[in-house]
């Protein structure tokens, strides 16, 4: 790509005061590969955010840009209304972050590991060091080494080290790698946690259900990319819904509704029909459906609509990549 097609020069564009983290044509190159590929994005303030792509999509590097652990080849960014790198001092103090697994000194305990990084912060961090230690789980463990520590524990101690700054915004980079199924439910319970004190939660993950279960909205990354990001609910709203229906004559139910000519998709299942309806359909159909049957004489054991999942959607966006128009 020539120099004349990048985006403007960092620092340009004014910052808006109603973001979390904007970024317009932000790109970071790493020779001829491009980690980061002219990215748009806006984060709305006190909610949880999911930066949500596959491995190697260039979710750490973006990450690393807004922190300034590297620098940006192209385009604008701020974080709480502050232009970077312009006033990147101003943004940082109010903004924790774990890029990658936290390092901690393991032969240190876990409350002298916070009192080194509260001393390079002003006086009233080190107030924060028992507050933080008792929020994410960690008060009775305080003083053993972080040598004895899991890794959802000193994933923990990293969320912890954060809260010195008394931060608006954390930026978490795959929180939940390593967790088992209990530090995953904890991580989640923190998060939301933060959330409602009214503070911005940005994580990245490549776990598509437990960024269904823990944010309010996400941006999908795919090659560097961009390429969706909005509220969650509003994202599948547009979503084909499947009627899962169990019912004592299915090959006969499934000839009365394609007979009905509602454009559906039928699918047979060992207890009875998966019917996909189209993207839109109001619940006056699956009302239809269920008195088709019903008049009909099939005994309806089960009836349900399923919404699309995350993971349906994203699978159903990425591979409609690359194909032409």
């Amino acid at each position: 790509m020539s120099s004349t097609t990048l985006a403007p020069v960092l620092g340009d564009a004014p910052a808006g005061r109603d973001w979390a983290v904007e970024t317009h044509g932000l790109t970071k190159r790493f020779g001829d590969n491009v980690a980061v590929d002219g990215v748009e994005l806006l984060v709305p303030r006190a909610c949880a955010f999911g930066y949500l792509g596959p491995n190697g999509a260039g979710k750490t590097t973006l990450i690393r840009v807004l922190l300034g652990l590297t620098h940006a080849d192209a385009g604008t960014m701020s974080m709480l209304g502050h232009r970077l790198p312009k006033e990147r001092a101003r943004a940082l103090a109010r903004v924790g972050a774990i890029v990658d697994e936290p390092r901690f000194h393991s032969h240190l305990t876990g409350r002298q590991n916070l009192e080194m990084l509260a001393s390079s912060r002003e006086q009233a961090a080190r107030q924060r060091i028992g507050p933080a230690l008792e929020r994410v789980g960690l008060a009775q463990r305080a003083d053993d080494k972080v040598a004895k520590y899991s890794m959802g524990m000193r994933q923990r101690l990293g969320v912890a080290a954060c809260l010195l700054a008394d931060p608006e915004l954390l930026l978490l980079d795959e929180p939940m790698n390593g967790l088992d199924p209990a530090g995953i439910h904890d991580m989640r319970e923190m998060i939301t946690a933060l959330v409602g004190e009214g503070r911005t939660v940005v994580l990245s993950s490549h776990l598509l259900d437990e960024v269904e279960r823990t944010c309010d909205a996400v941006a999908i990354v795919d090659r560097g990319k961009v390429i969706r990001q909005g509220p969650i609910s509003e994202l599948l709203a547009g979503t084909s819904v499947v009627l899962q229906i169990e019912c004592s004559e299915p090959d006969r139910a499934r000839g009365l509704v394609e007979q009905a000519g509602m454009g559906a998709q039928i699918t047979a299942q060992p207890a009875g029909l998966d019917v996909t309806l189209p993207s839109g359909t109001g619940r006056a159909v699956v009302a239809e459906i269920s008195r088709l049957l019903v008049e009909s004489g099939i005994a309806l054991y089960r009836l349900q609509p399923v919404q699309a999942s995350l993971e349906s959607w994203f699978l159903q966006v990425t591979s409609r990549l690359g194909e032409p128009e």
